[in-house]
């Protein structure tokens, strides 16, 4: 195995996906305005000023939980063209028959995928912040939402590898990322819901960012243990991508 050759194969898959975002930078920055800013004024302004939360304010829990469900939203929808390239352009042929390292397909447009979602969390971030949010930003904080955009990024390239249609692809979105959205932490506790159903929800990947986002911003004590899970929530979707992809090259 070639290093060199292998992360300059991976420089040159990450390159074209960093092209195109740069020539559609100030669209792509606009547009993930939108969303943040309807959740800080219902949530934060309207809605946040009748809630009560242990510590700080309501926006101050909230903001957490919004970079977890985006950065995951982004993550996942920046690798879906891939399914596109697969099923109707068959322009993912180019790739498989490229004299390349197979898995720097995958690691090229997850790190590309991991971009577009850390500079839609920058957005937030401010706007957060401009909102009177109060959160600590440290290099675990980092850590913690590049692991979680890692994480749905693999499973969006997955999910492109082994989804069929343009309909099941949309049911993802639908079934899965939607209701982890509402459900896994990010705008109330776990605590909340039923035993059965919290035990379940603790156990998605999103639940753990979002009490690692939110811990780390209130300063609080930190659970190895979810770092632990989304590390290995991202090693399993690595291998499980990898074996994917090469299914299709052989």
């Amino acid at each position: 195995m070639n290093i060199k050759e292998n992360l300059f194969d991976i420089a040159t898959v990450f390159w074209r996906d960093w092209v195109v975002l740069k020539r559609r930078m100030a669209k792509f920055i606009l547009s993930r305005m939108v969303a943040p800013m309807l959740y800080l004024v219902a949530f934060g302004w309207g809605l946040g000023r009748s809630i009560e939360v242990s510590s700080g304010t309501y926006l101050d829990f909230l903001v957490p939980g919004i970079l977890a469900l985006n950065s995951m939203n982004i993550s996942f929808n920046s690798i879906t063209p891939v399914h596109a390239e697969r099923i109707y352009h068959k322009s993912l042929e180019e790739y498989m028959i490229a004299p390349i390292w197979p898995d720097a397909f995958l690691i090229g447009k997850v790190a590309a995928a991991v971009v577009r979602a850390l500079i839609s969390s920058a957005i937030i971030v401010i706007l957060a912040l401009l909102f009177g949010a109060h959160f600590q930003m440290t290099p675990l904080f980092l850590l913690v939402l590049v692991l979680n955009c890692i994480v749905f990024a693999e499973i969006g390239f997955l999910a492109a590898m082994k989804i069929r249609t343009y309909e099941e692809m949309a049911q993802v979105n639908t079934y899965i990322l939607l209701p982890m959205s509402f459900l896994c932490g990010t705008f109330f506790t776990t605590q909340s819901l039923p035993t059965v159903v919290r035990y379940f929800i603790e156990l998605l990947p999103l639940t753990h960012t979002s009490y690692l986002l939110r811990g780390i911003g209130s300063g609080a004590e930190v659970s190895y243990l979810s770092i632990l899970v989304l590390i290995a929530y991202a090693a399993g979707g690595w291998l499980w991508g990898s074996r994917a992809f090469r299914r299709l090259t052989e």
